[in-house]
């Protein structure tokens, strides 16, 4: 009688198979994990587990009877296999079993004889059948209808739909599966009894890319020619800027009019804040003009119940003209801007009052404008942004308020410092012609994106 004294090796599996049986290394380790299993979870003899002799198992023409346990760790490892591997086990396990061993893996174990006998046969001839998968269920509605993809195209595509102008006599017909296939019928000749359900219909315009989508508005231009050499030149200020003394980088923007009154502003709060059911005429709006450093971090906010023009951004300029020379006495001053109506380089008055800006501090000025849909990447933009989830949740139902709020802002750890200006600023201001000749002989644009790229030089009159 010979005991489980020790874990099943490949030595082990080699004595206890036939000697005319050739396994398979890839068989071996799932026959010595089952093995292994019996001697872990019953310590039984040879002859308990297998209700025979030894000298009956190296018989291959003895029958073996299997135990409940057996079993069920046979058909687990047949189950956790796929394709040829699982039939090249079934065959070793039948020929243990010795005779009449496909009866009763049949009987016992629940494998197919079929699936047996072709495993079998890869076992002795040492050739795998490939399986043809793909051959079997049913063929694809291209099988027995060729043009149909093309059929479809020709009804869902935008060319094929009603003029919007509604001068032709097409009848719009919204495309949904069922009008599709209701169009292929009528108009593409095709019956009903071919045609696939409307459900097939519908996988055929998700392949085909007329998947479900949200109706979405044109979208305008995301780049022009310029915007490689816009961004190029304003990375080349900007780096000069922050690494020469005697520069000072600063970033300029309007934000969105602030309405003052009991409106919701579509924000969140903890405090349970109730705003009107509607967003009636304000009783006063707040036009917000900022100033970043973005090498201090520093940031100057100044409202106006005016209006935020071209005027009104260079007197905030100037009014922090005198901090800058005390603080850093600069020789020039780079400003970041996104060609916005009010401060482009093209806007008459905004030009001229840099010029005399210039003239009369005696620095220089570099003007580096973002690219158009790209002022998202001017520095102070984020600013904004913090500024927006930090009183979006609040009712700003006064100016006081309103001020308090953006006064207790933070841009990394550094308070703004705000302003509001009284004074009226009016719409409109503009040079003549002739009068903007003589600005432009005063500036400097670099040749191709002349717009984006601006220098003031200063001098005397």
């Amino acid at each position: 009688m010979v005991v489980f004294a020790h874990r099943f090796s490949f030595r082990d599996l080699e004595i206890l198979k036939p000697a005319n049986i050739k396994f398979e290394k890839r068989l071996i380790k799932y026959w010595i994990f089952i093995l292994n299993q019996i001697r872990i979870v019953m310590d039984y003899t040879i002859k308990e587990v297998f209700m025979t002799d030894l000298e009956d198992l190296l018989n291959e023409n003895a029958a073996l009877e299997l135990k409940p346990e057996i079993k069920e760790l046979l058909m687990q490892a047949a189950d956790a296999l796929k394709g040829p591997d699982r039939r090249l086990f079934m065959a070793e396990t039948v020929r243990f079993l010795g005779k009449g061993g496909q009866r009763k893996a049949e009987r016992e174990l629940g494998w197919d004889r079929e699936t047996i006998r072709k495993g079998t046969r890869e076992l002795n001839s040492g050739f795998i059948c490939v399986d043809n998968f793909a051959g079997r269920g049913r063929k694809r509605i291209e099988h027995h209808l060729p043009n149909i993809n093309e059929d479809i195209r020709d009804i869902v595509e935008p060319r094929c739909q009603t003029d919007p102008t509604f001068r032709s006599t097409t009848m719009y017909s919204p495309v949904t599966a069922a009008n599709v296939r209701r169009r292929l019928i009528e108009e593409k000749g095709y019956s009903d009894e071919e045609l696939p359900c409307r459900r097939t219909i519908s996988s055929k315009l998700n392949e085909l890319g007329f998947k479900l989508k949200k109706v979405e508005k044109c979208r305008p231009k995301k780049k022009i020619p310029e915007t490689n050499s816009i961004f190029k030149n304003v990375h080349r200020v900007n780096r000069i800027a922050d690494e020469t003394e005697g520069v000072i980088r600063i970033s300029i923007d309007t934000k969105a009019t602030v309405d003052i009154g009991p409106f919701s502003r579509k924000g969140k709060c903890r405090t349970g804040n109730k705003a009107c059911d509607h967003d009636y005429e304000p009783e006063l709006k707040l036009k917000l003009f900022g100033i970043f450093l973005p090498e201090l971090d520093e940031t100057y906010f100044y409202f106006t119940p005016s209006n935020a023009t071209a005027d009104f951004m260079v007197d905030m300029i100037e009014g922090l003209w005198p901090m800058l020379k005390e603080r850093f006495d600069p020789h020039t001053i780079v400003i970041n801007a996104d060609n916005g109506p009010d401060n482009s380089s093209s806007r008459t008055q905004f030009m001229k009052r840099l010029v005399d800006f210039c003239r009369s501090k005696q620095v220089s000025l570099e003007l580096a404008y973002y690219p158009p849909y790209h002022s998202k990447y001017n520095p102070i933009e984020r600013v904004w942004g913090v500024l927006e989830d930090h009183w979006n949740g609040d009712i700003l139902d006064s100016v006081e308020k309103a001020l308090g709020f953006a006064r207790s802002m933070t841009w990394n750890g550094i308070n703004p410092i705000v302003k509001l200006i009284e004074r009226t600023y009016e719409k409109g201001v503009k040079l003549t012609k002739q009068a903007m000749k003589e600005v432009e002989k005063k500036i400097n644009r670099i040749t191709g994106i002349e717009k984006w790229a601006v220098e003031i030089p200063c001098y005397s009159e």
